[in-house]
């Protein structure tokens, strides 16, 4: 007979896989073992989980939510017994890898560390900075940290804040041109471009309800989010960027945003973790020590979506 926290442990995998096959697999049990777990769940709280078909099952509205409990509910309790471990007492020793974009790794991930890095001297920090989702096996990453959806269902990821794509300018490029009203009138003035270092691909703009475009003559066109920001800054060009590159700028009055109606709804700023069986204490200290940092609205001060 499974305990409750067994049960839910099971559940939160299982609600990240496909099949309770696959959800047996990562858990090294049977997938009687899970089926039964599920079932015991399902008679407990009264309410479906899984839709069923005879290839793949499907969460349910109520089993989301159940599972967003479910991982923070376990996160408490994983952060219960390394708080208490004998490790604790001998101090956090170890490499932890860590990936992000190259704007929020240099902005906000290298301030975040450096405390932590302070006092736990024995901690190993690997930081990569990518604008691409990491292969976390071949690179040895413990944790990621992503603006947008993370679907691979080897990681489990949180949620820590939003960002909003804004489009901006400086005060002196305002004084020379009129200020854009319209899409239409936006394509007309200067404007940078971001390229994708990755493929070489320009990013486009991404505005409200879908609309999507590329700026056909550039003012400026770089692969570096902060050399395009020193560009806008001297009053050189119009630039879309998100708020956590923007938002020291706009509060200074050394940035000015222009039409907010055509802002896209936010985007997630995510952090995960592979899930492959107990987090180290290592790994537990600096995830927790960064999902604070960046949920703290004083510090990124963005909010969620």
């Amino acid at each position: 007979m499974l305990n409750r926290m067994e049960l839910i442990r099971i559940f939160s995998v299982a609600a990240q896989c496909t099949t309770f096959r696959e959800a047996a697999t990562r858990l090294g049990t049977s997938p009687q073992t899970v089926t039964r777990a599920i079932k015991e769940l399902e008679r407990t709280f009264g309410e479906l989980l899984f839709h069923r078909s005879t290839r793949q099952v499907h969460v349910t509205t109520f089993g989301a939510e159940l599972a967003l409990q479910a991982r923070e509910t376990l996160e408490r309790v994983d952060h219960l017994f390394v708080t208490h471990s004998k490790q604790q007492d001998t101090g956090i020793v170890g490499r932890v890898g860590i990936t992000a974009p190259h704007a929020i790794g240099k902005l906000y991930l290298t301030q975040f560390l450096k405390p932590l890095m302070q006092e736990n001297p024995g901690l190993s920090i690997d930081l990569s900075l990518d604008d691409q989702i990491t292969d976390a096996v071949a690179s040895k990453i413990d944790i990621g940290v992503r603006v947008g959806a993370v679907r691979d269902r080897r990681f489990i990821a949180r949620t820590v804040a939003g960002v909003v794509l804004k489009i901006v300018a400086a005060p002196s490029l305002l004084d020379t041109v009129a200020r854009p009203g319209t899409v239409e009138e936006l394509k007309r003035l200067p404007l940078s471009m971001l390229m994708d270092r990755n493929n070489g691909r320009p990013w486009p703009w991404l505005l409200a309800e879908g609309q999507v475009f590329l700026p056909t003559s550039p003012a400026f066109t770089c692969d570096d989010p902060e050399t395009e920001r020193e560009i806008v800054l001297a009053g050189l060009a119009f630039g879309q960027m998100p708020s956590y590159l923007a938002e020291p700028y706009l509060s200074e009055g050394r940035l000015v945003e222009v039409m907010q109606h055509e802002a896209p709804a936010p985007y997630e700023l995510i952090m995960y973790r592979p899930q492959t069986g107990p987090v180290p204490p290592r790994v537990r200290l600096v995830y927790d020590h960064l999902v604070k940092s960046f949920s703290d609205p004083q510090i990124f001060p963005q909010n969620r979506p």
